[in-house]
């Protein structure tokens, strides 16, 4: 088993030339940010989709629109409303009267990513109709069910759930997100060079495509050779049983957690932790690993009680009491 990882670890070190190009590129246009970009490089990684939540103008829509143009792929910008309807993401059937036939337009939905941006300011018929496709990787026009692209990814955009014009998400549809990321404002030093890059009636946004969607698939491919020892995957199984019953493990919040994550927070969480340790350089999976991505993978599947609510208690305050509490192997 050790020289499988010490291939896996060569194999990694010899890729991550492409990691470096894309950072570096998004590093043309991005400032600060670094854990956005890094989370969005691990759903990149485990081709699996992101909701960025935070107060408008602090640059997730061009995170985003910047990490699209390092990879050659289709990208498309769907700018979610409150009159939105499911066939404007999707598609529809078109009447011909002269052949008296339906023909199949399809929508924007149809493209390798896709930037989801203000998803909680449309009504939640159209929020539904992206579930088919972010779970099931298809969607029905019809009677018709069309493949979508292997490489296909849903980052989505949203404001804090008390501004005006929004509307909360399903929890089924939450839960499709393999991470939610809160995007918080820059420091001061930061802000400076954000005001030099972009106070310009001609913004500085040049990027390169410097990945193509084969070099993606071969990285995914070496991200699941990534070892991942036992006792890991129980120090992850037990993260996820205690936000389910955290008296097992001499935590005093059970009345503040309405209900737990789900074993789609198991299968994340481990899938996350090894492009974590990829981006590291490591062929391994330490426990810091799933430390740091824990919050992140988690902080959307624990539902708090009306009780933690009273008490100004959020989920993230019960995950970062269980990460500093289950026992690290």
């Amino acid at each position: 088993m050790t020289l499988d990882v010490k291939q896996v670890s060569e194999q990694v070190e010899r890729e991550s030339g492409l990691i470096h190009r894309i950072r570096s590129e998004i590093g043309k246009v991005i400032v600060g940010q670094a854990t956005l970009v890094e989370r969005l490089l691990v759903a990149l990684l485990c081709n699996n989709h992101v909701l960025i939540e935070g107060v408008p103008g602090l640059a997730k829509t061009l995170s985003v629109t910047t990490l699209a143009r390092t990879i050659q792929a289709s990208f498309q910008r769907i700018q979610f409303t409150p009159d939105l309807l499911p066939g404007d993401l999707i598609g529809t059937l078109i009447y011909n009267p002269k052949s008296g036939e339906f023909t199949t337009q399809k929508g924007p939905i149809f493209a390798n990513i896709i930037l989801a941006d203000e998803i909680n300011r449309a009504p939640a018929k159209v929020q539904s109709a992206l579930l088919e496709a972010m779970q099931e990787r298809q969607v029905t026009i019809g009677n018709t069910t069309y493949p979508l692209d292997d490489l296909f990814m849903v980052l989505a955009t949203q404001n804090p759930i008390e501004q005006e014009g929004t509307y909360p998400l399903p929890e089924a549809q939450v839960d499709r997100f393999m991470l939610k990321l809160n995007v918080t404002y820059p420091s001061k030093a930061e802000e400076k060079k954000i005001l030099k890059l972009m106070a310009g009636s001609v913004p500085r946004l040049d990027v390169d495509p410097v990945i193509a969607p084969a070099d993606i698939r071969r990285l995914r491919g070496l991200v699941d050779s990534i070892y991942m020892d036992e006792k890991i995957e129980e120090y992850i199984v037990n993260l996820v049983a205690a936000t389910r019953n955290p008296g097992e493990f001499d935590l005093d919040i059970g009345p503040l957690i309405q209900y737990g994550a789900s074993p789609r927070a198991t299968i994340y969480l481990a899938m996350a932790a090894k492009a974590n340790a990829f981006l590291a350089g490591r062929g391994y999976v330490t426990p810091q690993d799933v430390k740091t991505i824990g919050m992140d993978v988690l902080r959307h599947r624990v539902a708090v009680t009306y009780e933690a609510e009273a008490e100004e208690k959020r989920s993230e305050d019960m995950i970062q009491q269980i990460l500093d509490t289950v026992e690290v192997p």
